[in-house]
């Protein structure tokens, strides 16, 4: 079973560089503070070098070893500036524009990863999803053949056996209300995610229907997004419509839908939409046991994910851990 000591230790054979574009955050100060004890994944902080050091100083942590990188005296500014432009020119963006874009840590940041500088990128303690994704969309992009970024939830809870019992959830908060033909984007890259986790996806689109006991624009949408992505991934286990019940209990699945490789052992959730997804997940989460990870975003060419602005330390440092080894 995949854990945090395997993508360590994976991770000490290959060290990467992560760009927390919220320097001065004492969450994100901590969780630096725990990598630069280790030697598998260092820090980058964005913002000014003394109102970091200040606050790490406040707080009580020790960022020595730290690299702190400043907007406001980047010896490469003016080449940030000019790559910028080149990538924006279809938007007419001038180096005037760009210079003041590139002042927010967002942007400034998420152009280290483009230029090489990170590896990865975590941000989102105190900036909103969309402030997270909109640079990564602008500079970075959707990977080839990928038309949306997507996001997915990884979810552990200890078993009595001793193994971590893991799930993935999507899209729980990136697409509002996706189209048949998105789902089956989400699912794509829901199942290449779990995989990196030593998940074997299992794969079920939810619905409050199963196989036809409900009907509705909603069904036909999970129904046809079902057979959609059986037909673009025929090695992967998925099947649907299905209830929730019949997804993870054996024994409704037996009564519900007999015959099905998923039904009943079901760990890979693709939800409707994201309100059922954002629900989901938070239930499993808060009534279920389950520590959540992510949203882990999906479908970009760089890792680059997005903090809960209610996150604190610890999963700081899980989440920095989890998207270097996306890189």
């Amino acid at each position: 079973m995949y854990t945090f000591g395997t993508m360590i230790n994976k991770l000490k054979g290959n060290p990467k560089t992560i760009v927390f574009t919220e320097g001065t955050d004492p969450r994100i100060l901590e969780a630096a503070s725990r990598l630069l004890a280790s030697n598998f994944l260092k820090p980058i902080l964005v913002g000014n070098p003394a109102a970091i050091e200040a606050a790490a100083e406040d707080a009580g942590y020790n960022i020595r070893g730290a690299q702190i990188v400043d907007p406001e005296n980047f010896d490469r500014f003016d080449e940030m500036v000019e790559m910028f432009c080149e990538i924006r020119k279809s938007k007419g963006v001038t180096p005037e524009q760009a210079k003041k874009i590139l002042s927010g840590a967002n942007y400034f940041g998420t152009m280290l990863i483009k230029m090489g500088i990170g590896d990865c990128l975590l941000g989102g303690a105190t900036y909103s999803t969309a402030d997270t994704v909109r640079p990564a969309l602008q500079i970075i992009k959707t990977k080839p053949g990928n038309k949306i970024v997507s996001s997915c939830f990884i979810l552990v809870r200890p078993s009595a056996t001793g193994d971590n019992e893991l799930l993935a959830m999507a899209d729980c908060a990136i697409n509002i209300k996706p189209t048949e033909d998105e789902l089956v984007e989400i699912c794509g890259e829901t199942v290449n995610c779990a995989k990196i986790f030593g998940i074997d996806p299992k794969v079920a689109f939810l619905s409050y229907s199963t196989v036809g006991s409900g009907s509705g624009e909603d069904v036909d949408k999970m129904r046809n997004a079902c057979a959609k992505a059986k037909a673009a991934f025929p090695d992967e286990a998925i099947d649907g419509e299905m209830q929730f019940d019949a997804a993870v209990s054996p024994t409704v699945a037996r009564t519900k839908i007999k015959d099905s490789k998923v039904a009943g052992y079901a760990n890979t959730f693709i939800f409707p939409d994201i309100n059922a997804g954002n629900i989901g997940y938070k239930i499993a989460q808060r009534l279920g046991g389950f520590d959540a990870y992510g949203p882990i975003l999906l479908g970009l060419n760089a890792p680059i994910n997005d903090l809960s602005r209610g996150c604190n330390a610890l999963e700081v440092y899980s989440m920095a851990i989890v998207t270097a080894a996306l890189a």
